[in-house]
């Protein structure tokens, strides 16, 4: 069995070829170079075009990522399978950043840091929880996790995904049908959605008027893809009072240019894409597994984390 390892933005793939072999001793797996033989499985991050073209034969294209939109781009081998990581330590990150920013905005944390800033004591009037319903859009294992984690908290959380699900916690929508009524009874939202044609700036002016019931006071989270945000509609909203604020970790754009008004707005918060970072080791662990799993026998679409190109996740 070959697999190749094809990384890029800065990705060695060194310590994954290394990690790898420690874990499937068996297996000649090596970085790729324009030219290598052809490999069973790649394991890989934002691989060229030249990549596919060369590897023909592969099996499964192991994405060290959760979001697969950009491979979905590429002209892929037609038996080849794509592969994501369904958890590998990454939702227990995306609870932590996701609650982070809740009770910041809720406990006014970033009003007590602007006031300090300028040597102000100041007192704010607590809220109430029973006022502040999360939305979570989207039900796999990053937002599952993450409902789960923000109803610890004791704050009121509904759920959107495009198939009925029972989540124990949560007030689940789903479908078209079920979607206005999600954002009616959301105050805050975030948004953990895999980027498909359906989704594309589905945080739209339209759409983020509906949250709280119309109300003036919904807060977004976005970590999910920047496309996501029709960014020329959220400054609009913020500055007329419709919405309080926002936290966006994901831009159309990545590395959000030093002029755009995001850095310099008072209602929103930037982070750098770091919401959730890829845990080598565990995805190393997870990749292994899956490869030992059909190296035995197993079929593909028994394997967790196999996309559905039609669906786009």
């Amino acid at each position: 069995m070959r697999i190749t390892v094809c990384l890029t933005d800065n990705n060695r793939p060194e310590p994954w070829v290394a990690g790898l072999q420690a874990e499937l001793p068996h297996a000649d797996i090596s970085p790729w170079s324009p030219g290598d033989v052809p490999a069973d499985h790649a394991v890989v991050w934002a691989p060229p075009q030249e990549f596919l073209d060369e590897q023909q034969q592969l099996r499964g294209l192991f994405n060290i990522g959760a979001g697969v939109d950009a491979l979905l781009k590429l002209n892929l081998p037609p038996q080849t399978r794509i592969v994501r990581l369904d958890d590998a330590g990454m939702s227990v990150q995306m609870a932590e950043y996701v609650c982070h920013a809740l009770i910041r905005h809720f406990r006014e944390f970033d009003v007590y840091e602007a006031d300090a800033r300028e040597g102000r004591w100041s007192y704010r009037r607590p809220r109430e929880r029973k006022d502040f319903t999360v939305g979570v859009m989207g039900l796999g294992v990053l937002g599952e996790r993450v409902g789960k984690a923000i109803g610890q908290f004791e704050f009121p959380v509904t759920g959107w995904s495009r198939s009925p699900k029972q989540i124990d916690g949560i007030r689940c929508f789903s479908g078209e049908a079920g979607f206005d009524d999600f954002l009616a009874a959301s105050r805050v939202l975030v948004c953990l959605l895999p980027l498909t044609a359906q989704t594309r700036g589905i945080l739209c002016r339209d759409n983020l008027l509906k949250l709280n019931g119309g109300k003036p006071g919904g807060y977004i989270i976005n970590v999910a893809r920047g496309a996501h945000l029709v960014e020329d509609d959220l400054i609009p909203l913020l500055d007329a009072g419709q919405l309080a604020g926002a936290t966006l970790d994901v831009f159309t754009a990545e590395p959000l240019a030093p002029e755009h008004p995001f850095w310099r707005h008072p209602k929103i918060t930037v982070t750098p894409h770091a919401s959730a970072r890829t845990l080598r080791e565990e995805s190393i662990a997870q990749i292994a597994g899956k490869i030992r799993a059909l190296e035995a026998g197993a079929a593909f679409d028994a394997l967790p984390g196999v996309v559905d190109p039609r669906r786009g996740y």
